[in-house]
Order: structure tokens, then C-alpha cells, then sequence
């Protein structure tokens, strides 16, 4: 607003300006009345100060009037040059505004009346084609970076929906293996306990855990569908629960978090899902089993190892786990490595940098 109010302001000054020196021209060399003067003067350099209005009324005002001060004999042929400004500004802004259509016939209508008033010798139509012309090419050309510069932001702006939209969908996925796989597991256990008191555990960690999934799969989707907030995304603090999940499905979890876990919201969302992918894997392949996540962070980088005494694997899956694991470390630069670990199981080591 202040801005806008600031161009109106530099219109209304040029405006005056303008309104000044045809007034001076009118008075200096025909030594007019001043009820011809003011309303002369007012005609050609008013428009000047509502040209952003109305461009196409503010050129057309200002030509007219020009060429009835000169043909009118108010104002002198060799005093042109100030009223001619004006038209230039309201021609500019007609070449910015309006379509191609439309400001090359306020240039054709510009150009013969000025040239027309002026004596209409052939030197005379080269000066006013060259100036109004320039004064044209340099508006149209300011529209053409202007409708490039809004597609640009348009683009930009819908590559960055994709993304979101991708990322949310990485999201989902990883709210739907883990949860899933801890409610597979307990169901299974379910299935074949024949303490009731263990089947009814089983069934306790299968509501909640499907709770949990349905509430977060409501808010993903719910960002997908609309422009609702986004709830906090979570973090380093909370491997906790995900520790503690595991642990009901059967898998022995240690935690332990050192340094400072205040880290970058997109790093310790990262280092979340990582460590959620890795003890999804954990359960899906390998419980039951012990299970130690460590999570180190410095200055400089989050480092996530989260390493089991299973049985491993003989090969790599290429599922969408590992992938999506590696390809969060990559948007940072960072290291990551998955395998066998040194004393057997497997194990998932992820480095974050701080940037």
C-alpha cells in the first residue's frame, strides 16, 4: 500500500511539473489569458497523475489536449516538448498495461497527432516515431518481463505444491509401514497366545497403535484436501514413543540421545523418520530382537545409528524404506550407510549435517 501510494505520489509531482512549464510556455511566448492558461495547462498534465487508472483516458486526454493548445494557438509549436512528456508517461504506461492490441494503437494515434500539430515534415515524423517509439518498446518490454517474472513465481509456486505434496506422501508412508507393522505383529501374537491375559495385551497395543496411525493419517490428509495448519511436526523428542511402540511389538529398544536436542525443525523430522523406518525394518524382519538407537548431536551434524542383534539379510530390499531413508539424508548432503553390522544383526547409520 505504502509503495502504491508512493508511485502516486511520484505521478502527481511529474504531473505538476509538467503543468508548470506548459503554463510558463503558454504565458512566455503568447502572453494568454490566464482562464486559457489553467485549463490548458490542467488538460495535458493532469492526466499524467491518473495515468495508473485509467492509461488508455489519461494518453487519449493528453493528446487531445495537445493538439487543441496548439492548434488553439494557446500554446506555441516550439514549446511542445513539455506536453509531449506527457503523453510519453501515459504511453508507457498503456505499452505496461494494456495488451499489445492496444497500446500499438496508442502509439499510431500518439504519433500522428504530435507529428500532425508539429508541422508534419517528414524530419518531424522520424523524431516523433523514434521517441515514441523508444517510449513504447521500453514499456512493452517491461510487460514482457512482468508476464515472465509471473509465470516464473506461478511455476515456482506449483513445483513447490508437488514437492509438498511428495513429501507429505513420504510422510504417509512412513506413518503406515510403522504402524502397520507393529499392529501385524501384535496381531499375530494375538493369534497364538493362549494366555488370555497376553491376547488381551496384544489387542490393547492394536488400538493404540491404530489410533495413533488414524490421527496422523487424518492430519496428512487433511493438508492434502485443504490449506488446514500443519500440527508440529515431530522430532528428537519423539523417539521416546517410537522406542516404546517398538517395544510393545516385541522388540528390546535402547535409546540413547546425546548432545543438545534442539535441533532444525527439517533435521530432527529427518532424524525421526529414520529412526522410525529403522525399527519398522527391526520389527517387520527381525523380532524379536535387541534393537540399540543412538542418536548424537553436535554443532555440526545429527549422526542416527540404529543397529540389531537379528539375523540380517543376506541382500538389500529395495523397497521404499532404505530408499526414503537415503534420500532424506541426501536433501542435507549427508552420509548414509546400511548393512550387516560388524557382530551380525543389521545396522543403519545416518549422518545429518547442521547447516
Amino acid at each position: 500500500m505504502i509503495a502504491r501510494l508512493h508511485l502516486y505520489l511520484v505521478d502527481a509531482a511529474a504531473s505538476v511539473v509538467i503543468g508548470v512549464l506548459v503554463a510558463y510556455a503558454m504565458v512566455e511566448h503568447q502572453e494568454k489569458p490566464w482562464w486559457l492558461v489553467v485549463p490548458g495547462a490542467t488538460l495535458v498534465a493532469f492526466p499524467v497523475a491518473v495515468r495508473r487508472r485509467g492509461p488508455v483516458v489519461a494518453l487519449a486526454v493528453s493528446t487531445l489536449a495537445t493538439v487543441a493548445v496548439v492548434v488553439g494557438q494557446v500554446l506555441p509549436v516550439v514549446a511542445l516538448g513539455a506536453p509531449v512528456g506527457a503523453i510519453c508517461f501515459a504511453l508507457y504506461t498503456v505499452a505496461v498495461e494494456r495488451n499489445r492490441t492496444w497500446s500499438l494503437a496508442g502509439l499510431v494515434f500518439a504519433t500522428v497527432a504530435v507529428s500532425g500539430v508539429s508541422g508534419g515534415e517528414p524530419e518531424t515524423w522520424l523524431v516523433c516515431v523514434a521517441v515514441l517509439g523508444a517510449v513504447w518498446a521500453m514499456g512493452y518490454t517491461t510487460r514482457l518481463r512482468r508476464s515472465f517474472l509471473q509465470r516464473e513465481s506461478a511455476s515456482q509456486a506449483e513445483q513447490a505444491l508437488a514437492d509438498e505434496r511428495l513429501r507429505i506422501a513420504r510422510e504417509l508412508h512412513d506413518v503406515v509401514a510403522h504402524n502397520l507393522s507393529l499392529i501385524a505383529v501384535q496381531a499375530g501374537n494375538a493369534a497364538h497366545v493362549r494366555s488370555p491375559e497376553h491376547a488381551y495385551e496384544a489387542l490393547q497395543v492394536i488400538s493404540e497403535t491404530s489410533r495413533a496411525a488414524l490421527t496422523e493419517m487424518r492430519g496428512l490428509l487433511g493438508v492434502l484436501r485443504s490449506d488446514a495448519d500443519l500440527v508440529p511436526s515431530p522430532g528428537l523428542d519423539g523417539l521416546a514413543e517410537l522406542a516404546d511402540r517398538a517395544s510393545l511389538a516385541g522388540v528390546r529398544v535402547t535409546l540413547d540421545v546425546r548432545g543438545e536436542a534442539v535441533v532444525p525443525e527439517g533435521i530432527g523430522l529427518s532424524a525421526y523418520r529414520i529412526v522410525q523406518e529403522a525399527l519398522t525394518n527391526v520389527v517387520k524382519h527381525a523380532a524379536p530382537a535387541a534393537c540399540a538407537v543412538l542418536v548424537e548431536v553436535t554443532a555440526e551434524a545429527v549422526r542416527v545409528e540404529v543397529a540389531d542383534d537379528g539375523p540380517g539379510v543376506k541382500e538389500l530390499g529395495v523397497g521404499h524404506g532404505l530408499i526414503g531413508m537415503r534420500e532424506r539424508v541426501a536433501v542435507y548432503g549427508g552420509t548414509f550407510g546400511a548393512g550387516p553390522g560388524p557382530d551380525g544383526g543389521f545396522r543403519v547409520v545416518a549422518e545429518l549435517p547442521v547447516r
